[in-house]
């Protein structure tokens, strides 16, 4: 009620506002820049069941615009990426994103490939790494190499380790090698390594949408998110 007041200056109930909300268009926003860094990731909603089903998690998608807007969507892939292709897209394009492949699958649609800088985010794959058991001299090596984009030398390091979990990580290297890139000169020129925006922002949506208790109507979640989003963006005067 308090936020009908002071937005329309009337006293507006909380299912009237909920009501109002649901027949808004709310379109993603339009960006003023050339987009030249974007990060993506997924986040969870839960969805009300029938009564007496325990409730259930649901997966979404989000896009962050570094510096400018973020996007999210459910189960609707396409709404996002052709958001995305609506706008001014840099070249070289910067896409960061966790080792997922959903998340790549949806980067694989913004853009053309050969205007694509995918960077698999820095900070994932230290995390990966780290799961190695091993504190080695050998094993700090491999970081060194990774941290210059060197990847075939951290491979060639890892291949004969007798680390239980080496072969799982040389995979995990392999499937994302194109995207292993110099990460301490990138950073040095100022391009990001890390998908902390899009981190970031799926925290400021989930603020909205993971309030203790809360539960959405499948048919609703995907106009809860544009909603969040619209928010988020500083949207409302043109999305109305």
């Amino acid at each position: 009620m308090e936020f009908g007041i002071a937005v329309t200056g009337h006293s507006v109930s909380h299912s009237t506002q909920r009501r109002l909300v649901h027949r808004q268009s709310l379109p993603l926003a339009p960006t003023s820049q050339p987009v030249e860094e974007l990060s993506a990731d997924g986040g969870r909603i839960r969805v009300r069941t029938p009564q007496g089903k325990a409730c259930e998690w649901r997966d979404y998608k989000a896009i962050r615009l570094h510096g400018q807007s973020i996007g999210a969507s459910y189960k609707d892939n396409r709404q996002l990426s052709e958001w995305v292709n609506q706008q001014s897209l840099a070249t070289p394009l910067v896409c960061l994103g966790d080792g997922h492949d959903g998340v790549w699958n949806l980067i694989s649609e913004i853009g053309k490939p050969e205007q694509r800088r995918e960077i698999l985010d820095w900070y994932h794959l230290v995390e990966n790494w780290a799961k190695l058991e091993s504190r080695s001299d050998l094993m700090y090596e491999v970081q060194d190499y990774l941290w210059e984009g060197v990847a075939e030398s951290a491979i060639a390091q890892l291949e004969n380790c007798s680390e239980p979990r080496a072969e799982t990580f040389v995979a995990y290297l392999r499937k994302h090698q194109h995207r292993l890139v110099n990460y301490e000169y990138l950073q040095a020129i100022g391009v990001s390594i890390g998908s902390g925006a899009i981190e970031s922002g799926i925290k400021q949506i989930a603020n909205r949408v993971k309030l203790t208790g809360a539960q959405w109507k499948t048919e609703n979640v995907s106009q809860v998110l544009k909603h969040r989003c619209a928010y988020l963006n500083g949207d409302f005067s043109t999305a109305a």
